[in-house]
């Protein structure tokens, strides 16, 4: 070696400093960027797997090997990539936020489609776990350059010097870390093969953990089956074993425009659409996270999916994904293929549809609502609550030449039984979704006709009283209307079945408001008064329909005493409320507890001729 050579070798020894404090940038990638340590493998596998690819794209068949050994604290990481001369390391391995993948300036979208890293970080990731790192590496484009080893502290030090040929006699890149206090668990051969298999199963190349595969290529949904009942069970293993749950069927979602192939997993058992659902997404075949959110539309919360793409970008800490057009694309093909699943089922294997139907009917009354076609392809399919029992709304509309719905599951149990006896047909519309679905029934069943279920509309066809027979009551209905008129509620008399029901509390939601209103009156100051008082409408109140063909309504209307006739009254009123299942107001409430006392005192009254008193 001349003297310039052995200056040149001396001068690459000496130390140099980061320009950033590199304890302050960990900290700041363990607790800021990444979600664990775990991450560092995915780092280097991701480094190794980019350097392999770099290299086949100027020698298609260099070899393409990534292997790793632990031991004791240290880890060693060996891939046949690019490699590096002596400027590659002090013009990447030194530099913070610059790519370690050559492109030109207008081939980005070309360097993203073969790399899997964009970020520049690269092996200073590691040092979440490692107190030293040690990289010695030779170009496979610079044929000639010497070995290279670059050795760098967590304290920010690092030194570069190059190596006799014989300390790396093929292309590529070996990486040594030694574990930093309280991380060495992570680089134990166990915690190692597992991280390795969780990132890298899909990886294209031959990975191995010392004689350990951890690539598993085809992916399952990729395989070749011998029958489709062997590809169902083979999926519903990779399901059990990557997400928990045997799955009710399987989707597959097949976007080549997109790079996109994998599969979803229909749940077993229903779950809140609230619920984020989280999906496992692999770039490039690394896997990127196992909690993305924001993959599938809001409404396919029934699924779980797993895929692997190469169009979708990672955020920076590469743990989830960029929300931008190309994800909302994706989003809007995904949903799709969940759809034409939906569309399949409907068309050619109905047990399938009313099995999954069971489970996961809010899903797709949530897709329905938005979709024209899904709703006219699930209409013989989805169930509702109706006074004929569970049933489609396409039967129901065949039964009933007007489809009439409540809005809330309490004006449902107050109609219900009446308007059954009475030969009314009901949908209850109060759950999630249902009186949208109902509301849009003529859109796609043009000529059906579908009303709102009101007061007026019940009381309608109620069999109204002999009004020589009302007239006889006459002071009793003034005695019970003057009772319950300070509660915003009227009272009227009809006939009905069935005859066990003494009295039916009908209001609706125009009522309601005009009762809130009322009520906020009395509170408000005279200002807030006026105002509100000015806001009073003609909506119809509450009213309390006494069954002029029950028994007890016969026995009280005969009563004489008005006090009696308002404790009964208010009796009644409670009663019915309690029926209706209604959310209890504090003057209900007051009501109820005065008319329970009432009728206490009223028992248990002793004769005044045997004790004396009155």
């Amino acid at each position: 070696m001349d003297s310039q050579t052995s200056q040149s070798s001396q001068a690459s020894q000496s130390p140099h400093t980061f320009q950033v404090d590199l304890r302050g940038l960990v900290d700041l990638l363990s607790h800021h960027l990444y979600s664990s340590p775990k991450v560092y493998l995915r780092e280097l596998l991701q480094n190794a797997v980019d350097a392999i690819t770099a290299r086949r794209a100027e020698q298609p068949d260099a070899p393409a090997r990534v292997r790793l050994y632990a031991e004791g604290g240290t880890l060693r990481v060996e891939d046949s990539g690019v490699g590096l001369t002596e400027a590659d390391v002090h013009n990447l391995l030194a530099t913070i936020g610059r790519s370690s993948k050559r492109a030109d300036p207008g081939d980005i979208q070309e360097a993203r489609s073969e790399f899997l890293g964009q970020f520049g970080i690269g092996l200073l990731a590691c040092f979440v776990v490692a107190e030293r790192i040690r990289v010695v590496s030779r170009s496979a484009r610079t044929p000639d350059a010497p070995p290279v080893e670059w050795t760098a502290a967590d304290d920010g030090s690092y030194t570069v010097r190059t190596l006799p040929d014989d300390a790396r006699p093929e292309p590529g890149t070996t990486v040594h870390l030694v574990a930093r206090p309280g991380a060495g668990e992570w680089l134990t051969e166990a915690r190692v093969l597992a991280l390795a298999r969780d990132f890298g199963s899909l990886l294209p190349y031959d990975v191995r953990v010392g004689d350990e595969a951890v690539t598993d290529l085809p992916a399952p949904w990729n395989r070749p089956y011998p029958s489709p009942a062997t590809r169902r069970v083979a999926l519903q293993r990779h399901c059990h074993d990557l997400f928990g749950f045997s799955p009710l069927d399987s989707i597959d979602l097949d976007v080549p425009l997109a790079g996109i192939r994998g599969v979803a997993y229909v749940l077993p058992s229903s779950v809140s659409p609230a619920q984020r659902a989280s999906h496992r997404v692999h770039l490039k075949g690394m896997l990127l996270t196992e909690r993305a959110e924001q993959l599938l539309p809001d409404w396919a919360f029934f699924v779980r999916c797993v895929l692997d793409t190469d169009s979708l970008r990672p955020t920076a800490s590469r743990e989830s994904l960029y929300e931008d057009e190309t994800l909302a694309a994706v989003r809007e093909a995904l949903g799709e293929r969940i759809r034409s699943w939906l569309t399949g089922l409907a068309a050619g294997d109905p047990e399938r549809l009313a099995t999954f139907l069971s489970v996961h009917h809010l899903g797709v009354k949530s897709l329905a609502r938005h979709d024209k076609e899904m709703l006219r392809t699930m209409l013989p399919w989805l169930p509702f609550e109706t006074t004929d029992g569970q049933l489609s709304l396409e039967e129901f509309a065949q039964r009933h030449p007007v489809v009439h719905f409540t809005r809330s599951v309490e004006e449902y149990r107050q109609v219900a039984p009446i308007a059954s006896a009475q030969g009314v047909g009901v949908v209850n519309g109060g759950y999630t979704y249902d009186s949208e679905l109902i509301e849009a029934l003529p859109s796609v069943r043009p000529g059906t006709v579908v009303a709102e279920l009101d007061a007026d509309t019940v009381t309608a066809h109620l069999d109204a009283v002999d009004p020589a027979e009302e007239l006889a009551l006459s002071a009793f209905l003034g005695a019970a209307r003057a009772k319950l008129d300070p509660l915003g509620c009227d009272v009227v008399l009809r006939a009905f079945h069935p005859l066990s029901v003494p009295a039916l509390h009908l209001d609706d939601r125009a009522a309601r408001h005009e009762q809130a209103r009322a009520e906020a009156e009395e509170q408000a100051d005279d200002l807030w008064a006026g105002i509100l008082g000015s806001l009073r409408g003609s909506a119809p109140r509450a009213r309390l329909v006494l069954n002029h063909l029950n028994p007890l309504i016969r026995r009280i209307s005969s009563l004489d005493d008005p006090e009696l006739i308002g404790t009964a009254t208010e009796s009644l009123y409670g009663q019915a409320l309690l029926m209706a299942q209604r959310p209890l107001r504090p003057a209900d409430s007051a009501l109820l507890n005065r008319a329970f006392i009432g009728l206490l005192e009223w028992a248990t009254h002793s004769d005044p001729t045997e004790d004396g008193r009155r």
